[in-house]
Parts: structure tokens; sequence; C-alpha cells
């Protein structure tokens, strides 16, 4: 089995410099990067699929790594959530890079090396933000080649590119994704890694987010908690 927590580093990855522009162009100077800087290629798959929307994490949010960024916006809406503050007036991450994204207690459930963030539950979390970017539909054969081409321009492996091929080309299984995640921490983020990948602004994303977090079991007042501190993580390319 491959490494899922380094494939998920590859969604959510520090950033690339010098690739702006159009997802289109973005897709295209990535696969440059690539081909002429493989060090630098730290968040191919979020410029192809994370950053669809338009946004991407910024400050310190984006250095940390897929699954150390997932935890810690995650442990933050649950800390927040947890001491009744208001999603819009309780403490969230900062564009600024001087405004840091602390990280989870090491006796957390949420930080990065709790025994609960296994290989397969960040494969799981892969799964959770595939499924997400093909929730508004717009994935279809075209579009999986396309994205195809820049993951093999990357070199994860062959059994990585095998594993995403297949995600991308199966229908979406929430079932098992939401069996997947068995504690309250595992369940905030699957949910936060799906919200990460999109932004709602469509019925159809806002929808699957909706019935993710239904068929979670999170309460209400959580989902508006990830949504704020997401939303404050991400920032307009």
């Amino acid at each position: 089995m491959f490494d899922a927590k380094k494939l998920l580093d590859q969604f959510l990855g520090s950033q690339i410099p010098g690739v702006s522009g159009t997802l289109r162009e973005r897709a295209g100077q990535a696969t440059d990067l690539a081909r002429n800087n493989p060090l630098a290629t730290g968040a191919i798959l979020a410029a192809v699929l994370g950053t669809k929307t338009g946004r991407k994490l910024a400050g310190n949010a984006a250095g940390l790594g897929g699954l150390a960024a997932i935890a810690g916006l995650g442990y933050l809406a649950y800390k927040n959530y947890q001491s009744g503050q208001s999603p819009q007036t309780a403490p969230q991450p900062q564009p600024q890079a001087e405004t840091p994204l602390l990280p989870p207690p090491t006796d957390s459930p949420f930080h990065p090396q709790s025994p609960t963030l296994t290989n397969d539950f960040a494969l799981t979390l892969v799964r959770a933000m595939i499924a997400a970017a093909k929730a508004d539909g717009h994935i279809d054969e075209a579009e999986r080649t396309n994205i195809m081409d820049k993951v093999h321009a990357v070199d994860l492996g062959a059994e990585a590119e095998a594993f995403i091929e297949k995600e991308l080309a199966s229908p979406v299984d929430l079932d098992k994704l939401v069996a997947a995640a068995r504690t309250e921490e595992q369940k905030v983020e699957l949910y936060t890694a799906s919200r990460l990948t999109i932004d709602p602004d469509t019925r159809v994303e806002r929808g699957y987010l909706d019935m993710l977090a239904g068929r979670l079991g999170l309460a209400d007042a959580l989902i508006d908690h990830i949504d704020a501190t997401v939303s404050a993580a991400k920032v307009k390319v």
C-alpha cells in the first residue's frame, strides 16, 4: 500500500510558486513545473482539484501539509464549537503567515500522529476530497483524462495513480465514507477535508456538504464553525 498521508499532502501541500491564473492555465503551468522542478510539485493535485473554486489555503496553514492542515483546522473549529462561541466571534486562522495555525496538542485525537489518523483513514480523507470535487458533476471523462495527465506528470507511483484514476471514475460511495469515520474527531476531519476541496457556491455543492454533515451526524453549530474556519483559511487566487 502506498503512503496515503504523502498523497494527502499532494492535495493540500505547499503552494507552487509561480502558478496563477485560471484553472486550465494553472494546470498547464503546474505540469511544466513538475517536469522542470520535481521538488516544487507539492500542490499539483490541489491546482487541479482543490483550487477549482479559485481559492487556496493561505498563511502557514498552506505549509503544514495535507493531514496537518486538515487536523489543525478541524481541531480549531471543534475547540471553538465546544467553547460555546459563535462562528462570527470565535478566533480564526488569518491569511498572514505571522498569525499561525497552532497544531493540536499531542494528546489530542486531532494530532497528526494520533493513533486514529492511520494510513487507511488518510486514504479515506483523499477519497472524501475526490468525492467533494465530483459533487457538482463537472468531472466527466474528458476532465478525468485531463486530471490524470497532470497526475502522471507528478509521478506519484503506479499504485497511487491507479487509486486516483479509480476514484475519479467510480460513483461516490457516501456510505463507505461515512462508515470509515468512527469517532467524532474523524467525522470532523472528514467534513473539513471535503469543505477544503470545494466552496459551496452552487446548490449542488451546498447540498452535498449538507447531506454529508447529516450522514455524519454533526451538529449544525459545529458545521457552522468548520465552514467559518475553513473560509478564513482560504484566499482568492
